[in-house]
């Protein structure tokens, strides 16, 4: 059975490989991409959007402008982990896709008001979008039939503060509006957070890369290693894997060269993968809120595990699962993609996308 999707990304190298992972799964039916600032701007988060649509040669995918700003606190971006255009050493053309007329807010809700019951959120940037929309119309909680975030640190370190992460650390109110919007729904409804806790152990690696180009039928090796001069990019002739690799290239530099090794978090293809296939994780439910005025630990993610405020839970936490399992889904997956797409790229030549 499909899985129709609103999917609401920052787009952001790990959120570009998250719309790959969707693109290249039968299951998934992307019904709208929403466009949030977060680790760029949300001009180029759109832009970025447009293009993997592009290079996916995929359908008329509605691709709507959305904040540009979270709702209280002034915008932060993260170029130095993502790249100055978000999708690290990858160079998409520009796409000729025209942007929906409607935003963010107006898409998530009249896409779901029109299949109530149905829709599955996956947000993978912060939570502005939505938080407007819930504003806009309360309802829109118990008409999804379950919303996926990536986002937060429980028992983990943080990646943004000592305890916060990056999505709930750029628009902590947001996130704060949202869990409190969820509560009170029976627990196969409730939210599924994919936190640092478990994110955090889904390390894509060079040999990863190699696998990945192996499947597409690349007849070129492709090889990234933290040896290769700065001015080293993929030569591969499927641009599918050129792009995918030198975009995770960057990515790998970056968790090097802040003592976390050469390799890349998937933090959101991860959760794209559970809106998909929920039972890929185990979970553990809690009561989530989140910081707001704590001058150390603004944008922290508090989870009740003990019931000590009295409040249901509001919460399904995602806690374990199998990394080597997902990594060979989305290699086969993304793999495949690549292959049926630019069969012409197993020859020598170089295929280009313009």
């Amino acid at each position: 059975m499909n899985t129709p999707l609103i999917v609401d990304v920052d787009t952001g190298i790990d959120d570009s490989l998250a719309l790959l992972y969707l693109l290249a799964t039968e299951d998934a039916e992307i019904l709208g991409i929403a466009s949030t600032a977060g680790n760029v701007p949300v001009d180029q988060v759109a832009a970025n959007n447009l293009a993997w649509l592009d290079l996916c040669r995929a359908d008329d995918i509605e691709v709507a402008l959305g904040a540009q700003v979270p709702l209280v606190a002034p915008l932060m971006t993260t170029e130095d982990t993502h790249g100055p255009q978000g999708i690290g050493y990858a160079e998409l053309p520009v796409s000729q896709r025209s942007l929906s007329s409607r935003d963010a807010t107006r898409m998530w809700i009249e896409l779901v008001r029109s299949r109530p019951g149905e829709i599955t959120g996956l947000v993978t940037g912060p939570l502005t979008n939505l938080a407007l929309a819930i504003r806009r119309d309360p309802e829109l909680p118990r008409l999804l039939n379950r919303l996926v975030l990536m986002g937060g640190a429980f028992q983990h370190q943080g990646n943004t503060t000592p305890t916060s992460e990056w999505n709930i650390a750029v628009d902590p109110e947001a996130a704060a509006e949202v869990f409190a919007a969820f509560s009170g729904l029976p627990p196969e409804r409730r939210p599924i957070v994919c936190a640092l806790d478990i994110t955090e152990t889904i390390e894509m690696t060079p040999e990863h890369i190699r696998r990945l180009a192996v499947r597409a039928g690349s007849p070129v090796p492709e090889v990234i290693s933290p040896a290769d001069a700065p001015h080293i990019r993929s030569t591969a002739p499927n641009p599918i894997v050129r792009h995918f690799s030198d975009a995770v290239r960057f990515y790998m530099e970056f968790h090097r060269d802040h003592d976390q090794g050469f390799l890349a978090h998937m933090h959101d293809p991860f959760a794209a993968a559970v809106a998909v296939e929920p039972g890929i994780a185990t979970y553990r439910h809690a009561t989530v809120d989140v910081e707001l005025t704590g001058t150390l630990t603004r944008g922290t993610t508090v989870a009740d595990w003990r019931g000590m405020w009295g409040k249901e839970p509001n919460a399904a936490i995602a806690t374990h699962t199998d990394p080597q399992a997902f990594f060979d889904e989305l290699i086969e997956r993304v793999g495949a993609l690549a292959a049926r797409l630019y069969p012409a790229a197993r020859d020598s030549g170089i295929e280009r996308v313009e």
